[in-house]
Parts: structure tokens; C-alpha cells; sequence
């Protein structure tokens, strides 16, 4: 016999369902003020994604770890020896995990109470120290766990609001061994969560953050720039590709498009070491004598080369299908830039560029110039810098609940260990979650 529960009528049941509407309805309206005012889908000179203007950042807080606080901490920074200088690590790709950090130092944002910080983050050169032979890939592996022993506040959120730099390719087997000790930490790096060469991919597209490359500081300063553009009529060049082969499909067919085509695509043999080495001066001055830069992909999906140039007015081509670029939830990449299929890398494509008319890429030409402050990276203040973007991002990942497995609280509001001792009285070194 079927029993009636007065307390489930239809009229309770309909309530209940327009009570669930209405609470996600809310909900989808309260993350819309959220967010910054994207109606022009994309950010502009005229509009930059301030804090000020989008209301965001009055409570971010952020604490940065000091080289000597933490024992091991400044071997990532400087190497086993202590021997690299931060200026060293400013160089190339790698640059933006010295920027960032520097950035961070003097930043609005920084706070030296750690209970009060949203958000912690951990310097590392260590990408630099790697390259420089400073530290091998075992002593960075023994490096990393080490410090993360000692850090009670890691503990505390499981990693979740730690932030930690990786600049290039070669962030992923670096802490292939514990990565799971990071697994919810932020991560900041030009790779997205399908760029990895090796089939896996440390980045998660919900926590961790794509950042801009590191352009030479020559080339980003807008009112003395090393090697300024020329007009689109008196480019010699339709397109180019200013890079080594390194063995890429899509790299070695773009060296025999501009063996087929010479007075079209230029693609000059690139010396790294000898008399013949290709100085920064004249690589952007080749960069800049062509309608558009051709842009494959090397060891991951993204290059360097897409965000160079922007800084001598010459439209990117991005033939890198698994390409993910920062501060895509608000940037019209279609305004600035074309993505072609890299399956279709051959005389196809220079029929393509060919039929783009000089108005159409001089208006793209044009909104990439206002864009552009997007990845340059610049204190905080500045009305648009890539650490401006990135800060935007970051306050999006705060959350405001983070304890880990390992943490309890009482009546009280403390937070305790399984142990019951209170979270100041924690003691290092302590077992990873």
C-alpha cells in the first residue's frame, strides 16, 4: 500500500524545484558580477583589465617565501653553490620565473602575515639553475621535496594555495617524481593542459594558469624600442619562420616552403654559437620584414615567437593545433592572430596569406598594438601588464576554504592536526599529504 507523506505534497515538491532554479540562477548571475565586464568579448587599451576598473584584488594578499627561510630553498634560486645571480636567469624563456618573482616582491598585493595571505608563493629559478648545469634533475627532485617538508602552510591547504613557475617544456619531467606532491597547487606556465611532448600533462585547465613568454626587455618598451616596425608596403617578405628545425614536421616544412618559394617565405639557417650566431638585434630585424610570422610549434605548443611579434607589428600565424594562450576566457585571439591547420603546411597556406587584404591586416596589425601590454611584464600598477593578468587570474583562484585531509577545527574556529595541537604549534619537518 502506497504511503502518503504529507510533508512531500506537490506543492512542497514544486516549491523545492523553484527554490533549485532560483538558487542556480543566482548563482550564475553572482559569478557573472564576478567577472569583469566582457561585453567586447576581449580587453583593450581603452578598457585594461585594472583591478581597479573590474573591482577585484582589495582583499588578495599574497606571501612570498624568502631564499633563506626555508632550508633548500635558495639552492633553487641560485644553485648548489649559490654561484648564479638572478640577473643570468633573465635571459630567454626562463626569464619569467625571476620576473614574476621580482614582481611579486614589490607588488600591492604582497603581505608579510601569512595568516592573513590568500595565496603563497614559492621562487624558483630552476629551470635557469637546470640549464646552467647548477643543479642536476635528481638534486632539483631532492631539492623540492625537501623544502615542501618544511612548509607547514603547504600542509595545512594540501598545496592548494601555493603557486609555483614553470616556464618552458621542460617543467613537466622536472617534477615528474613528485608531482603529486603538487597536484593541487597553482601552477604558472605557457603550456597548457595538452601541450606536453610526452603524452601527459602536469597542467590542470581548472587550477593552474597559462602565462605570456618572456619577450627581451629590448623589445617591450614602447617608447624606446630596439627594433621598431616598418610599414606593411616596404616589407620584403610575405611571411617567415625565424627558428631551428629541431627534427618538427611542421618546422622542416616550413624550410622547404621558403626553399620553394624565396621571394615569399624567408627562413634563415639560425647559428646559436660562432661567428655566424644571430644576434637579438638582427633576429628581430628579420622578424620584422614580413606580413606574417609563421609560428609552429618546437619541443611543446606554444613559442616564444608568437608573442615577439606583436613587438614588430607582424600578424602570428599559429600552426601549433594543441596551442593554449593566456587570458583566453577574455582575448579574441581571432582579432590578433590566425590559427591554420598545421596538417595543411604547403603552398595552401601562402594562397591563403596571399588573399588577406593589406586593410584587413593592418586592422589586425592595429588591435595587436593594443593588446600587446598583455605581455609585457610590469609592476602591478601599470594600467595593463602580463602581472596585471595574471593577478586577475590568480584572485579568481582563491578559495576560501582550504584545508587538506590533515587539518580539523574546533569549536573554537582553531585549526588542529589529528593530534589536536593547534596549527602554530605544528612542527617541521612534517610528512607530505
Amino acid at each position: 500500500m502506497r504511503q502518503h507523506h504529507p510533508g512531500c505534497s506537490r506543492a512542497h515538491q514544486a516549491g523545492a524545484l523553484l527554490l533549485i532554479a532560483a538558487t542556480f540562477l543566482l548563482t550564475r548571475l553572482f559569478d557573472r558580477l564576478l567577472l569583469l565586464d566582457t561585453s567586447s568579448s576581449s580587453w583593450t587599451a581603452a578598457s585594461p583589465p585594472t583591478f581597479a576598473a573590474a573591482g577585484w584584488g582589495a582583499d588578495l594578499r599574497i606571501y612570498v617565501y624568502s631564499e633563506d627561510e626555508i632550508d633548500g630553498l635558495r639552492a633553487l634560486l641560485r644553485g648548489r653553490d649559490g654561484t648564479v645571480p638572478a640577473a643570468t636567469c633573465l635571459k630567454g624563456q626562463w626569464g619569467t620565473q625571476v620576473k614574476i618573482h621580482q614582481l611579486l616582491l614589490n607588488s600591492r598585493f604582497r603581505t608579510f602575515n601569512k595568516d592573513e595571505a590568500n595565496l603563497f608563493f614559492v621562487p624558483s629559478y630552476v629551470k635557469c639553475v637546470r640549464m646552467t648545469g647548477a643543479l642536476n634533475d635528481k638534486e632539483i627532485n631532492q631539492t623540492y621535496v625537501k623544502i615542501l617538508r618544511q612548509m607547514p602552510y603547504f600542509r595545512r591547504s594540501g598545496g592548494r594555495d601555493h603557486i609555483f613557475v614553470f616556464p618552458s617544456g621542460a617543467g613537466a619531467h622536472l617534477f615528474r617524481s613528485w608531482s603529486t606532491f603538487l597536484n593541487r597547487s597553482i601552477i604558472l606556465t605557457p603550456e597548457g593542459d595538452r601541450t606536453d611532448k610526452r603524452g601527459t600533462s602536469a597542467f590542470n585547465t581548472w587550477k593552474d594558469i597559462i602565462i605570456p613568454g618572456n619577450v627581451d626587455d629590448s623589445m617591450v618598451k614602447s617608447d624606446a624600442r630596439a627594433v621598431p616596425p616598418i610599414p606593411l608596403s616596404k616589407r620584403k617578405y610575405l611571411a617567415n619562420f625565424l627558428g631551428r628545425a629541431q627534427g618538427k614536421a611542421g618546422r622542416l616544412q616550413l624550410v622547404e616552403l621558403a626553399k620553394q618559394y624565396p621571394d615569399k617565405v624567408e627562413s634563415p639557417e639560425l647559428k646559436l654559437s660562432g661567428p655566424d650566431k644571430l644576434g637579438r638585434i638582427d633576429y628581430f630585424k628579420h622578424l620584422r620584414n614580413a606580413k606574417f610570422c609563421l609560428a609552429p610549434r618546437g619541443e611543446s605548443s606554444w613559442t616564444l615567437r608568437f608573442y615577439e611579434s606583436f613587438f614588430v607589428e607582424c600578424v602570428p600565424v599559429i600552426l601549433s593545433d594543441e596551442v593554449e594562450l593566456p587570458f583566453q576566457n577574455v582575448i579574441d585571439y581571432s582579432e590578433i592572430s590566425i590559427k591554420w591547420p598545421s596538417s595543411r603546411i604547403g603552398p595552401e597556406l601562402l594562397g591563403y596569406l596571399e588573399s588577406i587584404p593589406d586593410e584587413r591586416i593592418e586592422e589586425m596589425i592595429g588591435r595587436g598594438r593594443e593588446m600587446r601590454c598583455l605581455w609585457v611584464y610590469a609592476v602591478d600598477t601599470e594600467p595593463c601588464s602580463a602581472m596585471d593578468g595574471i593577478l586577475w587570474e590568480l584572485r579568481r583562484k582563491v578559495r576560501r576554504f582550504h584545508q587538506s585531509t590533515e587539518t580539523f577545527w574546533l569549536h573554537n574556529r582553531s585549526i588542529v592536526n589529528r593530534d589536536l595541537v593547534e596549527f602554530h604549534s605544528w612542527r617541521t619537518p612534517v610528512p607530505l599529504p
